[in-house]
Protein backbone atom coordinates (compact mmCIF):
# COMPACT_ATOMS: atom_id res chain seq x y z
CA UNK A 1 0.00 0.00 0.00
CA UNK A 2 3.17 2.47 -0.20
CA UNK A 3 1.66 3.90 -3.70
CA UNK A 4 -1.44 4.98 -1.96
CA UNK A 5 -0.40 8.91 -1.69
CA UNK A 6 -3.54 10.93 -2.05
CA UNK A 7 -3.14 14.34 -3.78
CA UNK A 8 -4.91 16.97 -2.07
CA UNK A 9 -4.55 19.89 -3.95
CA UNK A 10 -7.21 21.04 -6.99
CA UNK A 11 -9.13 17.90 -6.46
CA UNK A 12 -12.09 18.53 -7.38
CA UNK A 13 -14.67 16.85 -3.94
CA UNK A 14 -16.75 13.77 -5.73
CA UNK A 15 -19.81 14.49 -3.47
CA UNK A 16 -21.15 17.61 -2.31
CA UNK A 17 -19.70 18.33 1.67
CA UNK A 18 -20.97 20.79 4.00
CA UNK A 19 -18.65 23.69 4.30
CA UNK A 20 -17.74 24.37 7.71
CA UNK A 21 -15.07 27.23 9.22
CA UNK A 22 -13.22 26.83 12.28
CA UNK A 23 -14.90 29.29 14.90
CA UNK A 24 -12.46 31.04 16.96
CA UNK A 25 -14.57 30.98 19.97
CA UNK A 26 -12.76 33.53 21.66
CA UNK A 27 -10.81 36.25 18.66
CA UNK A 28 -9.41 38.36 20.99
CA UNK A 29 -5.99 40.52 19.94
CA UNK A 30 -2.62 38.46 20.92
CA UNK A 31 -1.58 40.48 23.24
CA UNK A 32 0.72 38.27 25.47
CA UNK A 33 3.52 37.64 23.95
CA UNK A 34 5.14 33.89 24.10
CA UNK A 35 8.23 33.05 26.33
CA UNK A 36 9.07 30.19 24.18
CA UNK A 37 12.16 29.87 21.70
CA UNK A 38 11.41 31.51 18.21
CA UNK A 39 13.93 30.82 15.58
CA UNK A 40 14.89 34.30 15.71
CA UNK A 41 16.50 34.51 11.64
CA UNK A 42 12.68 33.49 10.74
CA UNK A 43 10.43 35.11 12.71
CA UNK A 44 9.10 37.62 9.58
CA UNK A 45 8.91 34.92 7.26
CA UNK A 46 5.09 33.74 5.75
CA UNK A 47 4.00 30.59 5.95
CA UNK A 48 4.59 28.48 2.91
CA UNK A 49 1.68 27.61 1.34
CA UNK A 50 2.64 23.99 1.03
CA UNK A 51 1.99 21.78 4.24
CA UNK A 52 3.62 18.55 4.60
CA UNK A 53 1.81 15.15 6.05
CA UNK A 54 4.31 12.98 7.41
CA UNK A 55 2.75 10.04 8.47
CA UNK A 56 4.23 5.51 8.86
CA UNK A 57 3.23 2.98 6.82
CA UNK A 58 4.11 0.60 8.91
CA UNK A 59 1.78 -1.64 11.71
CA UNK A 60 -0.23 1.30 12.13
CA UNK A 61 -1.25 2.13 8.42
CA UNK A 62 -5.15 1.77 9.16
CA UNK A 63 -5.06 4.94 11.38
CA UNK A 64 -2.74 6.48 8.46
CA UNK A 65 -4.98 5.75 6.61
CA UNK A 66 -7.41 7.60 8.19
CA UNK A 67 -5.96 10.36 9.23
CA UNK A 68 -4.81 10.86 4.92
CA UNK A 69 -9.09 10.55 4.22
CA UNK A 70 -10.14 12.67 7.38
CA UNK A 71 -7.45 15.78 6.21
CA UNK A 72 -8.57 15.02 2.59
CA UNK A 73 -12.30 15.86 4.38
CA UNK A 74 -11.05 19.30 5.80
CA UNK A 75 -9.42 20.49 3.26
CA UNK A 76 -12.82 20.47 1.38
CA UNK A 77 -15.15 20.85 4.27
CA UNK A 78 -12.58 23.97 5.68
CA UNK A 79 -12.04 25.25 1.72
CA UNK A 80 -8.43 25.52 1.94
CA UNK A 81 -8.10 26.36 -1.54
CA UNK A 82 -4.55 28.42 -2.01
CA UNK A 83 -2.99 25.89 0.18
CA UNK A 84 -1.23 22.52 -0.47
CA UNK A 85 -0.71 19.40 1.23
CA UNK A 86 1.65 16.49 0.22
CA UNK A 87 1.34 13.49 2.09
CA UNK A 88 4.82 11.33 2.72
CA UNK A 89 4.78 7.75 3.83
CA UNK A 90 7.87 6.96 5.96
CA UNK A 91 8.97 3.12 6.61
CA UNK A 92 11.42 4.20 9.89
CA UNK A 93 13.20 6.62 11.70
CA UNK A 94 15.99 6.99 8.88
CA UNK A 95 13.01 7.53 6.12
CA UNK A 96 11.47 10.06 8.67
CA UNK A 97 14.62 11.75 9.13
CA UNK A 98 15.61 11.80 5.34
CA UNK A 99 11.88 13.20 4.25
CA UNK A 100 12.20 15.66 6.88
CA UNK A 101 15.94 16.75 5.88
CA UNK A 102 14.25 17.33 1.60
CA UNK A 103 11.04 18.92 2.75
CA UNK A 104 12.25 21.28 5.85
CA UNK A 105 12.29 24.85 4.53
CA UNK A 106 11.54 28.14 6.28
CA UNK A 107 7.60 29.10 7.20
CA UNK A 108 6.83 25.27 6.27
CA UNK A 109 4.44 23.44 8.79
CA UNK A 110 4.35 19.67 9.30
CA UNK A 111 1.60 17.51 10.23
CA UNK A 112 3.08 14.28 12.02
CA UNK A 113 4.43 12.09 12.93
CA UNK A 114 2.44 9.60 14.91
CA UNK A 115 5.08 8.15 17.08
CA UNK A 116 6.70 9.31 20.09
CA UNK A 117 10.22 7.93 18.42
CA UNK A 118 10.05 9.84 15.72
CA UNK A 119 9.08 12.87 17.45
CA UNK A 120 12.43 13.02 19.77
CA UNK A 121 14.24 13.62 16.50
CA UNK A 122 12.17 17.01 15.50
CA UNK A 123 13.61 19.71 18.30
CA UNK A 124 17.20 19.77 16.27
CA UNK A 125 14.77 21.44 13.20
CA UNK A 126 13.67 24.06 15.53
CA UNK A 127 16.26 27.00 14.38
CA UNK A 128 15.30 25.73 10.47
CA UNK A 129 12.10 27.98 10.88
CA UNK A 130 9.80 25.18 10.69
CA UNK A 131 6.60 23.84 13.05
CA UNK A 132 5.24 20.17 13.80
CA UNK A 133 2.05 18.90 14.64
CA UNK A 134 2.95 15.92 16.03
CA UNK A 135 0.36 13.12 17.58
CA UNK A 136 2.96 12.07 20.11
CA UNK A 137 1.42 11.10 23.59
CA UNK A 138 4.91 11.99 25.39
CA UNK A 139 4.38 15.43 27.23
CA UNK A 140 7.96 15.80 27.63
CA UNK A 141 8.38 15.82 24.15
CA UNK A 142 6.64 19.20 23.24
CA UNK A 143 9.13 22.20 23.46
CA UNK A 144 9.99 24.91 21.02
CA UNK A 145 8.62 24.11 17.48
CA UNK A 146 7.02 20.94 18.59
CA UNK A 147 3.30 20.94 19.31
CA UNK A 148 1.66 17.72 20.70
CA UNK A 149 -1.53 16.90 19.61
CA UNK A 150 -3.17 13.95 21.53
CA UNK A 151 -6.13 12.88 23.76
CA UNK A 152 -3.92 13.41 26.90
CA UNK A 153 -5.82 11.35 30.03
CA UNK A 154 -4.20 14.30 32.38
CA UNK A 155 -6.65 16.72 30.89
CA UNK A 156 -9.98 13.68 31.12
CA UNK A 157 -8.89 13.34 34.72
CA UNK A 158 -8.68 16.71 35.77
CA UNK A 159 -12.13 17.30 34.46
CA UNK A 160 -13.82 14.34 35.95
CA UNK A 161 -12.17 15.67 39.00
CA UNK A 162 -13.26 18.80 39.01
CA UNK A 163 -16.82 17.94 38.19
CA UNK A 164 -17.02 15.50 41.30
CA UNK A 165 -19.47 15.76 43.79
CA UNK A 166 -17.19 17.26 47.30
CA UNK A 167 -16.63 13.80 49.16
CA UNK A 168 -16.38 11.89 46.67
CA UNK A 169 -14.83 8.19 46.91
CA UNK A 170 -13.56 6.46 44.09
CA UNK A 171 -12.74 2.82 43.32
CA UNK A 172 -9.99 1.94 40.42
CA UNK A 173 -10.73 -0.61 38.14
CA UNK A 174 -8.08 -0.66 35.21
CA UNK A 175 -6.07 -2.92 32.95
CA UNK A 176 -2.98 -4.08 33.44
CA UNK A 177 -1.75 -2.35 30.29
CA UNK A 178 -0.17 0.98 29.12
CA UNK A 179 -3.11 2.97 29.58
CA UNK A 180 -4.27 1.50 32.91
CA UNK A 181 -0.92 1.94 34.14
CA UNK A 182 -0.88 5.57 32.78
CA UNK A 183 -4.10 6.49 34.76
CA UNK A 184 -2.92 4.53 37.85
CA UNK A 185 -0.08 6.34 37.59
CA UNK A 186 -1.66 9.75 37.27
CA UNK A 187 -4.75 9.44 39.45
CA UNK A 188 -3.19 10.15 43.57
CA UNK A 189 -1.66 13.69 42.33
CA UNK A 190 -4.83 15.04 40.47
CA UNK A 191 -7.36 13.33 43.58
CA UNK A 192 -4.95 15.35 45.95
CA UNK A 193 -6.00 18.58 43.94
CA UNK A 194 -9.62 17.95 44.93
CA UNK A 195 -11.98 17.03 47.46
CA UNK A 196 -12.30 13.44 46.06
CA UNK A 197 -10.32 10.50 47.74
CA UNK A 198 -9.19 7.68 45.97
CA UNK A 199 -10.84 4.87 48.62
CA UNK A 200 -9.49 1.66 46.61
CA UNK A 201 -8.13 0.00 43.78
CA UNK A 202 -7.91 -3.18 41.43
CA UNK A 203 -6.02 -4.38 38.27
CA UNK A 204 -6.84 -6.74 35.71
CA UNK A 205 -4.80 -9.04 33.13
CA UNK A 206 -5.28 -7.75 29.45
CA UNK A 207 -7.29 -11.30 28.55
CA UNK A 208 -9.43 -11.10 31.63
CA UNK A 209 -8.55 -14.47 33.08
CA UNK A 210 -8.35 -12.72 37.15
CA UNK A 211 -10.93 -9.73 35.73
CA UNK A 212 -13.76 -11.58 38.42
CA UNK A 213 -11.59 -12.25 41.21
CA UNK A 214 -10.29 -8.04 40.37
CA UNK A 215 -13.75 -7.12 40.82
CA UNK A 216 -14.71 -9.24 43.73
CA UNK A 217 -11.51 -7.59 45.69
CA UNK A 218 -12.83 -3.94 44.97
CA UNK A 219 -16.32 -4.15 45.78
CA UNK A 220 -15.36 -6.26 49.12
CA UNK A 221 -17.53 -8.88 47.69
CA UNK A 222 -17.32 -12.42 49.85
CA UNK A 223 -17.00 -9.90 53.01
CA UNK A 224 -20.18 -8.66 52.16
CA UNK A 225 -22.16 -11.57 51.35
CA UNK A 226 -21.03 -13.09 54.68
CA UNK A 227 -22.48 -9.80 56.46
CA UNK A 228 -25.76 -10.50 54.49
CA UNK A 229 -25.72 -14.49 55.14
CA UNK A 230 -24.73 -13.25 59.31
CA UNK A 231 -27.75 -10.75 59.00
CA UNK A 232 -30.35 -13.33 57.30
CA UNK A 233 -29.40 -15.97 60.28
CA UNK A 234 -30.02 -13.49 63.15
CA UNK A 235 -33.71 -12.51 61.24
CA UNK A 236 -34.14 -16.29 60.85
CA UNK A 237 -34.32 -16.86 64.44
CA UNK A 238 -36.91 -14.63 65.13
CA UNK A 239 -40.65 -15.03 64.97
CA UNK A 240 -41.83 -11.41 64.60
CA UNK A 241 -43.34 -10.07 61.72
CA UNK A 242 -40.92 -6.83 61.19
CA UNK A 243 -37.97 -9.63 60.90
CA UNK A 244 -39.83 -12.29 58.85
CA UNK A 245 -40.45 -9.00 56.58
CA UNK A 246 -36.95 -8.08 56.78
CA UNK A 247 -35.66 -11.40 55.83
CA UNK A 248 -37.94 -12.25 52.74
CA UNK A 249 -36.45 -8.67 51.16
CA UNK A 250 -32.90 -9.69 52.20
CA UNK A 251 -33.37 -13.27 50.60
CA UNK A 252 -33.56 -11.06 47.21
CA UNK A 253 -29.58 -9.69 47.88
CA UNK A 254 -26.44 -11.05 47.12
CA UNK A 255 -24.86 -8.91 49.36
CA UNK A 256 -25.22 -5.76 51.74
CA UNK A 257 -25.49 -2.89 49.70
CA UNK A 258 -23.00 -0.85 52.00
CA UNK A 259 -20.00 0.10 49.21
CA UNK A 260 -17.26 2.20 50.77
CA UNK A 261 -16.87 4.28 47.25
CA UNK A 262 -19.53 6.16 45.88
CA UNK A 263 -18.30 5.94 41.74
CA UNK A 264 -15.90 3.25 40.12
CA UNK A 265 -13.37 4.96 37.30
CA UNK A 266 -13.03 2.25 34.55
CA UNK A 267 -10.57 3.38 32.04
CA UNK A 268 -10.40 0.63 29.59
CA UNK A 269 -12.36 0.15 25.91
CA UNK A 270 -12.87 -2.15 22.97
CA UNK A 271 -14.33 -5.72 23.60
CA UNK A 272 -12.91 -5.53 27.12
CA UNK A 273 -15.14 -2.41 28.54
CA UNK A 274 -18.36 -4.38 27.28
CA UNK A 275 -17.24 -7.25 28.75
CA UNK A 276 -15.78 -6.08 32.16
CA UNK A 277 -18.54 -3.33 32.64
CA UNK A 278 -21.86 -6.58 32.68
CA UNK A 279 -19.68 -8.02 35.47
CA UNK A 280 -19.80 -4.97 38.26
CA UNK A 281 -23.80 -5.26 38.83
CA UNK A 282 -23.54 -9.32 38.34
CA UNK A 283 -20.84 -8.66 41.85
CA UNK A 284 -23.42 -6.86 43.28
CA UNK A 285 -21.74 -3.04 42.15
CA UNK A 286 -24.83 -1.76 41.41
CA UNK A 287 -24.87 1.54 38.82
CA UNK A 288 -28.38 2.78 40.55
CA UNK A 289 -25.82 2.89 43.54
CA UNK A 290 -22.17 3.50 42.66
CA UNK A 291 -21.93 5.90 39.32
CA UNK A 292 -19.98 4.13 37.14
CA UNK A 293 -16.91 6.39 35.25
CA UNK A 294 -15.13 6.53 31.91
CA UNK A 295 -12.17 8.37 30.50
CA UNK A 296 -12.33 9.30 26.88
CA UNK A 297 -11.94 6.10 25.77
CA UNK A 298 -15.40 5.58 26.40
CA UNK A 299 -16.29 8.28 23.56
CA UNK A 300 -17.32 5.73 20.87
CA UNK A 301 -21.31 4.72 20.44
CA UNK A 302 -21.05 0.95 20.41
CA UNK A 303 -20.81 1.35 23.86
CA UNK A 304 -23.79 3.84 24.55
CA UNK A 305 -26.56 1.23 23.60
CA UNK A 306 -24.75 -1.06 26.91
CA UNK A 307 -27.38 -2.25 29.88
CA UNK A 308 -24.73 -1.90 32.50
CA UNK A 309 -23.44 2.08 30.95
CA UNK A 310 -26.31 3.54 31.15
CA UNK A 311 -26.49 6.42 33.28
CA UNK A 312 -22.63 6.11 33.40
CA UNK A 313 -20.24 9.26 32.93
CA UNK A 314 -16.96 10.16 31.18
CA UNK A 315 -14.73 12.97 29.85
CA UNK A 316 -16.38 14.13 26.41
CA UNK A 317 -18.73 16.05 23.84
CA UNK A 318 -22.32 15.16 22.80
CA UNK A 319 -21.97 12.75 20.45
CA UNK A 320 -24.27 15.03 17.84
CA UNK A 321 -21.21 17.27 17.64
CA UNK A 322 -19.29 15.26 15.96
CA UNK A 323 -21.98 13.02 14.16
CA UNK A 324 -22.33 15.01 10.89
CA UNK A 325 -18.34 14.18 10.28
CA UNK A 326 -19.36 10.47 11.35
CA UNK A 327 -21.93 10.03 9.20
CA UNK A 328 -20.47 12.47 6.17
CA UNK A 329 -17.48 9.93 6.69
CA UNK A 330 -19.11 6.75 6.87
CA UNK A 331 -20.64 7.80 3.35
CA UNK A 332 -17.75 8.77 1.59
CA UNK A 333 -14.47 6.21 2.35
CA UNK A 334 -17.61 3.56 3.67
CA UNK A 335 -16.12 2.66 7.49
CA UNK A 336 -16.31 3.91 10.34
CA UNK A 337 -14.63 7.26 11.32
CA UNK A 338 -12.00 6.40 14.70
CA UNK A 339 -11.74 8.99 17.68
CA UNK A 340 -8.27 9.45 16.68
CA UNK A 341 -8.59 10.50 13.67
CA UNK A 342 -10.68 14.02 14.99
CA UNK A 343 -7.21 15.11 15.85
CA UNK A 344 -6.23 15.45 12.15
CA UNK A 345 -9.26 17.12 11.44
CA UNK A 346 -8.62 19.73 14.20
CA UNK A 347 -5.55 20.19 12.75
CA UNK A 348 -6.45 21.06 9.46
CA UNK A 349 -9.10 23.79 11.48
CA UNK A 350 -6.26 25.27 12.82
CA UNK A 351 -4.29 25.76 9.52
CA UNK A 352 -7.52 27.10 8.18
CA UNK A 353 -7.54 29.68 10.41
CA UNK A 354 -3.69 30.62 10.42
CA UNK A 355 -3.59 30.83 6.37
CA UNK A 356 -6.86 32.78 6.06
CA UNK A 357 -5.28 35.09 8.08
CA UNK A 358 -2.03 35.28 6.04
CA UNK A 359 0.24 34.85 9.34
CA UNK A 360 3.83 35.05 9.47
CA UNK A 361 5.91 32.58 11.39
CA UNK A 362 6.02 34.73 14.32
CA UNK A 363 2.31 34.76 14.21
CA UNK A 364 1.82 31.70 14.96
CA UNK A 365 4.54 31.12 17.77
CA UNK A 366 2.42 33.99 19.86
CA UNK A 367 -0.85 32.13 18.32
CA UNK A 368 -0.42 28.77 19.69
CA UNK A 369 0.63 29.99 22.82
CA UNK A 370 -1.78 32.58 23.76
CA UNK A 371 -3.89 30.85 26.37
CA UNK A 372 -7.01 33.70 25.34
CA UNK A 373 -7.53 31.87 22.23
CA UNK A 374 -9.38 29.32 21.98
CA UNK A 375 -10.79 27.33 19.11
CA UNK A 376 -13.67 25.27 18.45
CA UNK A 377 -12.81 21.56 17.69
CA UNK A 378 -15.03 18.27 16.67
CA UNK A 379 -14.23 16.67 20.40
CA UNK A 380 -13.78 20.30 22.03
CA UNK A 381 -12.85 23.48 22.22
CA UNK A 382 -9.26 23.29 22.11
CA UNK A 383 -6.14 26.09 22.53
CA UNK A 384 -2.10 24.79 23.62
CA UNK A 385 -0.23 25.28 27.01
CA UNK A 386 3.37 24.74 26.87
CA UNK A 387 3.15 23.35 23.59
CA UNK A 388 0.63 20.54 24.17
CA UNK A 389 -2.82 20.69 23.31
CA UNK A 390 -5.83 20.78 26.21
CA UNK A 391 -9.26 20.69 25.77
CA UNK A 392 -12.60 21.93 27.30
CA UNK A 393 -14.42 18.54 27.61
CA UNK A 394 -17.72 18.18 28.91
CA UNK A 395 -18.85 15.74 31.93
CA UNK A 396 -21.49 13.50 29.30
CA UNK A 397 -23.81 10.76 30.19
CA UNK A 398 -24.54 8.01 28.39
CA UNK A 399 -28.43 7.76 27.86
CA UNK A 400 -30.06 5.09 25.20
CA UNK A 401 -27.85 5.00 22.70
CA UNK A 402 -26.37 8.82 23.01
CA UNK A 403 -24.50 10.65 25.11
CA UNK A 404 -25.96 14.09 26.77
CA UNK A 405 -24.44 17.08 28.82
CA UNK A 406 -24.84 17.13 32.08
CA UNK A 407 -22.35 19.78 33.86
Amino acid sequence: MENVEPVLENVEPVKEINNKKIVVMENKKIEEKSNKIKPKLYIDTPLLEEVSIILPINNKYKITEQFVNVIELAVYQKNLQNTSFTIDLYKDANDFQKIIKEKISPGRIFIGPLDSKETALLNQYCEQGTIFFSFSSKKDLAKDCVFLVNFFPENELRILFNNFPSESKIALLYPENTYGYTINRLIDEIANQSDAVIINRASYKEDLTNVREAIKELGKYELRKYELNRQKKILATKKDEQSKKRLKKLKKFQTTKDLDFTHILLPDYGLRLLQVAPLLPYYDIDPDVVKFVGTGVWDDPVFFTEPSLQKAIFPGVEIKKRENLVKEYNKIYGSKLMRTSTLAYDMIGLLSYMYQQDMFLNDVYDLLNNYNIKFDGIDGGFYFKDNVIERNLDIVQISKGKTLKIN
